[in-house]
C-alpha cells in the first residue's frame, strides 16, 4: 500500500520560449527548490501541469527528469487518463517503465452522455487490472471539461484492488467528508484545493495534491506537518495564510496566473502553451499584490 499522506504538489511545465519544447533543466531546478520543504511528492500531468497539451514522449521525459531529482523516499504521481480504456492502459504502463510510483486517472469525458456510473465501473475496473502501478480516480474540478462521479460509484471503486485513493478537486468539504464514510477504510481520499487541506485533513482526508503550494510550498507542507504532529493552532493559521493565493490566483486565473506567480518568486514558470495565453501584464501586477499580502514575496527581490 503507497503512502498518500501529506501534500503533494500538482508540478507546472516549463517550455522553451523560443521552442516550445519542454524545459527539462527548468523543470528540474524547480523540483529541487520545492523539495527543499517536506512535501510528500509531486503530480506530474495533471490540469496544472496542462496534461492535454503534452504528448507520450514528453510525460515519459518529465517522469525520467523527475525521477532523477525527487529524493527516494517521496512519490511521483503521473496523469495517465486517455478517453479510452486501452489508451489509459498504455499511460499506466509507460507511466511505470518511466519510473513512476503511482497514476492518477482523470475519467473518459468527451462522449460524456454515455459515460454512466456501469461504463465508468468498468473502465476504471479494467485500468486497475491493467495499471503496474497504484491507482487514483481524478475527480477533475467541475468547470473543466469533465463529470462528477457519484459517491456510491467511488464507494464501490475503493473496494477494487490496486485502487487506492482519490484526488478529489470539487472544493467542497462536505464532499470530502462524503468520501471519508462511504469508502473503504484503506481507501486514500486526497483533495484538489489548497483552500480546504487543513479542514479536509480534519475530516479525514489524507492529504492533498494543491497548486498554492508551487508558490507557497513551505506553508502548503507545512499544514500537513503540523496538523501530523498535532500542532493544529498552527496548520489552522497556515492554511488561513494561503486561502487568498489559492481563491485569487489558483481558482481564480488558473495555470497563466500560477505560472506568473512563480516567475515573481524566482521559479520557472514562463508562459503557457498555446493556444492558453499568459497573464497579461496587469494580471501580473496583481499577482504580485496577491503574493505580497500573503508574506511570500519576503527575500525576494522583485
Amino acid at each position: 500500500m503507497i503512502d498518500l499522506s501529506g501534500t503533494f504538489l500538482p508540478v507546472t511545465t516549463p517550455f522553451d520560449p523560443v521552442t516550445g519544447d519542454i524545459d527539462v533543466v527548468a523543470f528540474r531546478a524547480n523540483l529541487r527548490r520545492w523539495f527543499e520543504d517536506p512535501i510528500s511528492g509531486i503530480l506530474i500531468a495533471g490540469s496544472t501541469g496542462e496534461s492535454v497539451f503534452l504528448d507520450e514522449a514528453e510525460c515519459k521525459d518529465l517522469i525520467e527528469a523527475a525521477r532523477d531529482v525527487v529524493p527516494a523516499d517521496r512519490i511521483i504521481i503521473v496523469g495517465t487518463g486517455g478517453e479510452s480504456t486501452r489508451h489509459t492502459i498504455r499511460n499506466c504502463e509507460q507511466a511505470a517503465a518511466a519510473g513512476a510510483d503511482a497514476v492518477l486517472v482523470s475519467p473518459p469525458a468527451y462522449f460524456k452522455g454515455a459515460m454512466t456510473p456501469e461504463v465508468l465501473d468498468r473502465h476504471y475496473r479494467a485500468v486497475a487490472a491493467g495499471s503496474p502501478l497504484p491507482v487514483l480516480i481524478y475527480q477533475v474540478p467541475l468547470h473543466l471539461s469533465t463529470l462528477e462521479f457519484p459517491t456510491g460509484l467511488v464507494a464501490e471503486l475503493s473496494r477494487v484492488d490496486n485502487i487506492v485513493g482519490i484526488k478529489d478537486s470539487r472544493g467542497k468539504l462536505e464532499l470530502v467528508g462524503e468520501l471519508v464514510e462511504a469508502c473503504a477504510d484503506d481507501f486514500q481520499v486526497m483533495v484538489g484545493s489548497g483552500a480546504i487541506l487543513y479542514g479536509a485533513l480534519e475530516t479525514g482526508a489524507v492529504g492533498g495534491i494543491v497548486a498554492v503550494g508551487l508558490m507557497a510550498s513551505s506553508a502548503a507542507a507545512h499544514i500537513s506537518v503540523a496538523f501530523k504532529d498535532g500542532r493544529t493552532a498552527e496548520a489552522g493559521q497556515l492554511q488561513e495564510r494561503i486561502v487568498p493565493v489559492h481563491n485569487q490566483i489558483v481558482g481564480g486565473m488558473g495555470v497563466p496566473g500560477v505560472k506568473a506567480g512563480m516567475d515573481i518568486l524566482g521559479l520557472n514558470g514562463g508562459a503557457p502553451r498555446p493556444p492558453l495565453a499568459p497573464a497579461s501584464d496587469a494580471r501580473i501586477e496583481e499577482i504580485r499584490g496577491i503574493l505580497d499580502a500573503a508574506g511570500l514575496l519576503e527575500g525576494v527581490v522583485v
